[in-house]
C-alpha cells in the first residue's frame, strides 16, 4: 500500500514541476518578446548582456522554486527541518548528491527521481538560453 502512496506523491511532484517549469518558461518568453520589441539581433552588446543576465537570473529563481517544491515534500514526509529538506533537494535536483543527508529507506527513490527531473528542467532552460544567444548572434554569426 505504501508503494501506491509514494507513486501518487511522485506523480504529483513531477506533474507540478513540469507545470511550474512550463509556466515559468512561457512567462519568460513573453517577457523577452516585450523587452525586445524590435529585432533581437539588433541589440547592442551591453543590452544583449543585460538581457542574458536578467534571463539567467529569472531561470535560477524558477529552479529555486522547483527545488522548494520538492523540499516541501521532503519536509512533510522525510525530514524534521527545512534546512535538511532544502539542502537534500538542491543537491538532488542539481545531481550533486553529496550523500551526507539521505532520505529514509522507504522514500529513497525520490532522490534519483528528482535528479532526473532536475536534469530535464535544466535542459529546457539551457535550450531556451541557447535559442536567445543564437538570436542575439544573428545570421551573420557575430554579436551586433
Amino acid at each position: 500500500m505504501i508503494f501506491f502512496h509514494q507513486a501518487g506523491v511522485a506523480f504529483l511532484l513531477v506533474t507540478l514541476t513540469l507545470w511550474l517549469q512550463s509556466a515559468g518558461i512561457t512567462g519568460l518568453i513573453a517577457w523577452i518578446r516585450r523587452a525586445v520589441k524590435s529585432d533581437i539581433s539588433n541589440l547592442g552588446t551591453l543590452r544583449s548582456a543585460g538581457l542574458v543576465v536578467r534571463f539567467t537570473t529569472a531561470v535560477v529563481a524558477l529552479h529555486a522554486l522547483e527545488i522548494l517544491l520538492w523540499a516541501s515534500c521532503y519536509r512533510w514526509f522525510c525530514f524534521s527541518s527545512w534546512e535538511s529538506a532544502f539542502y537534500f533537494s538542491a543537491t538532488s535536483y542539481s545531481t550533486v548528491g553529496y550523500g551526507d543527508v539521505t532520505l529514509p529507506f522507504e522514500w529513497r527513490m525520490f532522490g534519483p527521481l528528482e535528479s532526473m527531473i532536475g536534469v530535464l528542467m535544466c535542459g529546457i532552460s539551457v535550450s531556451l538560453l541557447f535559442a536567445i544567444a543564437m538570436r542575439l548572434i544573428g545570421p551573420q554569426g557575430r554579436l551586433s
